[in-house]
């Protein structure tokens, strides 16, 4: 897909974001260790024919480098504003996948004004959220990713990444992120003043009744479950996704 791309060259990191279609503004934060290709695919081209789609690829993903430091979902949010700032939008509905999910929500805590608003896939509030197997390497489950997802995600991050041997040091960084990140109390996710989308599959890594706690802490939130679907596969059950937020985006 064709579209302008660019880098927004904060203080200490050039960030990279797509730009596609017009309209109003609608920022896309993929998941973690994925890029924006391999997360969102052909619902790019179908949210632009409604939005200006702001594709933004975070900290160590894809065409945006590491820095130094493992980074915090708080400074990826920054990031996000920075992107923002640099682009001259002051304020733009987000929808998040997974870890992108995460650092939208935490651009709504922080930055409310700049929020219409917020969509979030595959996303938790708190790392007890996650079902037991997710978290404990000594159970297997087929929730997990598999060696195929693998092999997808080191295909995208070395086809475009600055430098293509960092994945593996890249992964155990971004690891430090998600195990360090703590979760927000109810207080706080009772500040996130944007009318809300919850999307969870129904054998996501997620579970369901964490979810619907989700939903109830948030002031204005609506809540689907889709049928028959994995962490992996949320955002690409296109026929489902895409009328939800074309209705909710409105």
């Amino acid at each position: 897909m064709t579209g302008t791309t660019g880098y927004a060259p904060l203080s200490d990191l050039a960030v990279y974001y797509e730009i596609h279609g017009t309209g109003s503004p609608l920022v896309l934060l993929h998941g973690g260790a994925l890029t924006i290709d391999l997360s969102f695919g052909p619902l790019v081209g179908a949210l632009a024919q409604r939005h200006q789609v702001i594709a933004i690829e975070l900290q160590g993903h894809g065409h945006t480098a590491d820095r130094a430091e493992p980074g915090s979902i708080a400074s990826f949010a920054a990031d996000v504003i920075g992107v923002l700032d640099h682009l001259g939008v002051d304020q733009a509905d987000l929808f998040g996948y997974s870890l992108g999910g995460l650092v939208a929500a935490q651009v709504g805590l922080d930055h409310p004004d700049r929020v219409g608003k917020l969509a979030l896939a595959a996303t938790h509030f708190h790392p007890d959220g996650y079902k037991p197997e997710i978290t404990d390497p000594a159970q297997t489950s087929d929730l997990l990713p598999t060696a195929a997802d693998f092999a997808d995600m080191l295909a995208a991050y070395r086809s475009v990444a600055p430098d293509p041997d960092h994945f593996e040091a890249f992964l155990n960084k971004l690891q430090v992120v998600v195990h360090g990140w703590t979760g927000w109390t109810p207080e706080q996710l009772g500040r996130i003043t944007a009318e809300s989308l919850l999307i969870i599959g129904d054998n996501d890594f997620i579970r369901l009744d964490h979810a619907v706690e989700f939903h109830r802490h948030l002031p204005n939130a609506h809540l689907a479950v889709l049928p028959q679907t994995k962490h992996m596969e949320v955002v690409r059950r296109i026929d489902l996704v895409l009328p939800m937020l074309t209705h909710f985006l409105g």
